[in-house]
């Protein structure tokens, strides 16, 4: 057996290092090669190779892995920052599974950019077998702490997750710290920010740790205190410049006291830090469009753009985003090859809708008047060919363009409908009180806006009378014509969800109540994603399958 280096204890007994599937990636023969020697003194037996990042991918998706050894510059495609990423994004890596990351690249730039997506271990060549196995045999054990709590998470029972951190600290102080921050993460996507607030503080009482702080200023963020989570991310940052997170958060805050010009600079020391991630400089580019910025905003939507050709993370945004500049700056046939390009790149449902509404923005903006009218006519055709609304940002530009070229009935009905399906969410309603003021009709917007509010609030508010007072099969009929009329009301929605799992608490599972309400679950999740009920109301239905009915769990784990 190899000798393990700095005194460290020989754990590879306990490992069956033979029966483990390996991955070695890199565009170099003769390095995988080296490598693979490695990992045979190791014991290992099952191992295979790859060149480049889009064979590693294909490897990936079509067995699992438990070990995977790959470089970060693979040349032409993707990097292993990106095989990584898609890794991550498309579930192909077991809970247990070890991500070792191999490079000979040392700058910030490039430390950073792979840190980011959190591989386990990020090794600097050349490497030592000694320094190999010894990285390898500490993250495999480190990583069997978490692995029932990896896959409660996959399974996006959070709750579950959070109990099993509890039971692993019992077992393994000496992962105590690791095991706090993952449960307040936890508890933070459940739902339950009390706690997590009590989880980061119970950490910070034994050490100042940097994301232990981070951790409490976005909880406070979240509860509207934008003041107070801006000082805690700017500290942050004075101690740690490379705390990437901590900008972001920042960024956040600022937008969200409406400082729109600081969220802008603290973005771009951001992407100048850690210039690879594509939802960063989309943000970016956004900040920048939406302050009219335009040179800046071309160099985030630009530098988005190539640094997503081979990202699982590409977006049709920055594509539509720099359409938005080049019609600014009346460069309408770049524009215009842009939309296409998306159209061709991008085949979401909405994206032929989202790229005629920037068409009609690209003409408007650059003064052609003309045509950009005749794509408001061709976007109402679309309306009203398909009865469903598109996401809310994309309704907010349409209804900004329609009045802009001098639609009235269409525009004043997708803001009906925006308010109706988010009558509580106060920075939405202010905004559309702004689209109703620019396009003169501030006193009947807000006239829309009370009328809206008060027709959404009496829907929901009748199907939770009916099921407080006991007319539970009323209630559920009326939450389902709720949700026909507003479909993405996460207020109804939720209602929805708790009255059925009420009524199967009251009268016994039923198999068709229990697929309804995880129906309207996985709608909310998919619409908006990361809501406080949505684990708790999956836990309870979870709760109530009898274990001969393991759909619940099921559509967990395929959801």
């Amino acid at each position: 057996m190899f000798d393990l280096p700095n005194g460290l204890p020989n754990k590879n007994d306990s490992v069956d290092w033979a029966s483990k599937h390996y991955l070695v990636v890199d565009d170099f023969a003769g390095v995988r090669q080296l490598l693979r020697e490695s990992l045979r003194n190791l014991g290992a037996r099952n191992i295979d190779q790859a060149a480049s990042g889009g064979e590693a991918m294909g490897l990936i998706a079509s067995k699992r892995y438990d070990v995977i050894l790959c470089d970060y510059n693979l040349g032409e495609g993707k990097n292993g920052q990106q095989v990584l990423e898609e890794a991550r994004v498309r579930n192909l890596l077991m809970p247990s599974s070890v991500w070792l990351m191999v490079s000979a690249e040392k700058s910030v730039e490039s430390v950073m950019g792979a840190a980011e997506h959190q591989p386990d271990a990020y090794l600097i060549k050349p490497i030592t077998e000694g320094v190999l196995l010894t990285r390898l045999n500490r993250v495999w054990h480190k990583k069997q702490v978490f692995r029932e709590i990896d896959q409660a998470f996959g399974e996006k029972d959070y709750l579950r997750a959070a109990r099993l951190c509890d039971e692993q600290m019992e077992k393994n102080r000496v992962h105590e710290i690791e095991l706090l921050r993952m449960k307040a993460k936890l508890l933070e996507k459940s739902g339950e920010l009390h706690k997590a607030r009590e989880t980061y503080e119970a950490v910070l009482a034994q050490r100042e740790y940097q994301w232990a702080r981070t951790g409490v200023a976005k909880i406070r963020m979240a509860n509207g205190e934008f003041e107070a989570a801006r000082q805690v991310f700017q500290s942050v940052i004075a101690e740690n410049r490379y705390y990437i997170d901590a900008y972001d958060q920042l960024a956040l805050a600022y937008q969200g006291m409406g400082m729109h010009d600081e969220a802008c600079s603290i973005l771009e020391r951001a992407t100048r830090l850690s210039p690879n991630s594509v939802p960063r400089q989309r943000h970016f580019g956004d900040v920048c469009l939406k302050l009219g910025n335009i040179g800046m905003a071309e160099r985030a939507y630009r530098k988005c753009i190539a640094i997503g050709e081979y990202s699982v993370r590409k977006t049709g945004d920055a594509y539509l985003g720099l359409a938005r500049v080049c019609g600014m700056k009346n460069e309408t046939k770049e524009a215009l090859q842009l939309l296409a390009t998306a159209q061709k790149e991008f085949t979401d449902a909405q994206m032929p809708l989202r790229a005629k509404i920037t068409e009609g923005l690209v003409y408007h903006e650059s003064g052609d008047y003309r045509r950009a009218r005749k794509a408001g006519d061709e976007l109402e055709e679309m309306l009203a060919s398909n009865p469903e609304r598109p996401e809310t940002r994309i309704c907010i530009e349409l209804a900004t363009l329609l009045f802009a070229v001098g639609v009235k009935e269409s525009p004043v009905d997708l803001l009906c409908y925006l308010i109706k399906n988010n009558h509580d969410n106060t920075l939405l309603l202010e905004e559309i009180q702004g689209i109703f003021d620019k396009a003169r009709m501030g006193d009947e917007g807000k006239e829309l806006i009370q009328a809206n509010r008060r027709e959404a609030t009496d829907l929901m508010n009748q199907g939770v009378l009916l099921w407080k007072t006991g007319k539970i099969r009323e209630a559920i009929s009326w939450m389902r014509d709720a949700r026909a009329a507003l479909p993405n009301n996460m207020r109804i929605l939720f209602n929805a969800a708790q009255i059925l799992v009420s009524a199967m608490q009251q009268h016994g599972y039923d198999p068709e109540l229990s697929d309804e309400a995880l129906q309207v679950l996985m709608h909310v999740d998919q619409v908006a994603p990361g809501q406080p009920r949505f684990a708790q109301l999956m836990e309870q239905l979870a709760a109530l399958a009898p274990f001969n009915q393991p759909a619940v769990a099921e559509a967990e784990a395929a959801a």
